[in-house]
């Protein structure tokens, strides 16, 4: 199979986006697939052995780390040369535009993945006029497309109240091995500037107005014996760090590769306030890691905390119920430690080999659809 991926952000980005991709290249790498990936520039030349065909892109004003990819000449070209079987949106914004266009001209068939809200994101950026907007462009072009595949049921359900068609569910997977208790250090705690008798609290991710990480800020008020550890970066940090200056609060900027995986480890619990998220791959990362999990009752929450299990679910933007749901954790580190092991239990199932397997079932699903297409073409063809 020969598989077209064109995406929007990619390394070095950190995110959710960009870690799905490279696990489907590496997936697809070592299943004897060929993949061609189409990504923003300064991403790496190729990776898992795959070209990545650089795109243009300029920065957005209100948010530095989103890039912009137009559509642009090149992509047409790059994908004759390639003849791929079928062609993967991952996440398309600007540049999804183009993609149904160019498949159609080529007699190709599209599939997606919806991974950022970007109508919901508009409200946290002074733009909340334009969320019906958004979502009708989003809308328009996810429609035109054999599938759309949703990380949650939350927003699966969501898409389909606003018009979106052919939904189905790929969640992600995660890395169990990489991610796992055993990782846990003292002096890591320690470095953190951790005092005897206090629990340590964890998030990861990016500091932006759209993770709702004031709710943090205002939880920790009047939270005795925590300290928090934020573990990212973005455009909302020099502001979050004026207002956590006289707060038990450690920033340690973006983290990588193993002294991410130590992070995660030498937690007690992880805190994940975001109600704008379709997913939340690092919950499933902090369950990996042994982590109970307080996250807001919203979107890929919904799918991945079960309540009182693997940790509690507060109501969406009420940082008096977190704070409550926090005071429960730190109260009883009995029921945290086994809400850590049940998290661990339950992230074992998710192992990115399966999650895969489930890609790949769509992916032939799509490939199936190629003749039907291409027979349409040339019969529409055949009567202009």
């Amino acid at each position: 199979m020969r598989v077209a991926l064109i995406c929007e952000t990619f390394l070095p980005d950190v995110n959710g986006v960009a870690t799905t991709v490279c696990r489907i290249l590496e997936h697809l790498r070592a299943e004897g697939h060929d993949a061609l990936l189409f990504a923003p520039q300064g991403a790496p030349s190729r990776f898992a052995g795959i070209e990545v065909v650089p795109l243009n892109g300029m920065p957005f004003p209100l948010y530095p780390e989103l890039k912009l990819t137009p559509p642009q000449f090149g992509i047409t070209a790059n994908l004759r040369r390639f003849r791929p079987d079928l062609i993967h949106l991952v996440g398309p914004a600007l540049l999804g535009a183009s993609v149904p266009y160019l498949a159609r001209n080529l007699r190709l068939p599209v599939l997606s993945s919806y991974h950022t809200d970007f109508g919901a994101y508009s409200h946290h950026y002074g733009l909340g006029f334009c969320k019906n907007l958004v979502n009708s462009y989003l809308r328009w072009i996810h429609n035109r497309c054999l599938f759309t595949l949703c990380p949650s049921t939350a927003t699966l359900q969501s898409l389909r109240t606003i018009g979106f068609r052919r939904l189905k569910i790929w969640r992600r997977g995660v890395d169990t091995q990489r991610f796992h208790p055993r990782y846990r250090s003292e002096a890591w705690r320690r470095a953190t500037g951790l005092q005897p008798g206090e629990t340590l609290l964890l998030y990861v991710g990016r500091i932006a107005n759209e993770k709702r990480l004031d709710l943090l800020l205002d939880a920790l008020q009047g939270l005795s014996h925590a300290r928090l550890v934020i573990v990212g970066d973005g455009p909302a940090r020099l502001e979050m760090q004026r207002r956590a200056e006289n707060l038990p609060i450690h920033f340690t900027g973006y983290l990588k590769g193993q002294d991410l995986t130590i992070a995660y480890a030498s937690a007690d619990a992880f805190i994940f306030p975001s109600d704008t998220d379709t997913f939340g791959q690092v919950i499933q990362e902090a369950m990996a890691s042994g982590l109970a999990i307080v996250g807001a009752r919203s979107g890929g929450a919904l799918d991945l905390v079960q309540q009182g299990v693997t940790g509690y679910l507060f109501e969406p933007g009420i940082a008096s119920d977190l704070r409550a749901q926090l005071r429960h954790l730190i109260a009883d580190p009995d029921q945290r430690i086994a809400m850590g092991l049940a998290g661990r239990t339950t992230a074992e199932q998710r192992s990115w080999p399966r999650i895969m397997d489930e890609l790949m079932g769509y992916y032939g699903k799509v490939r199936r659809h190629a003749p039907v297409r291409r027979l349409l073409s040339r019969m529409r063809h055949t009567r202009l």
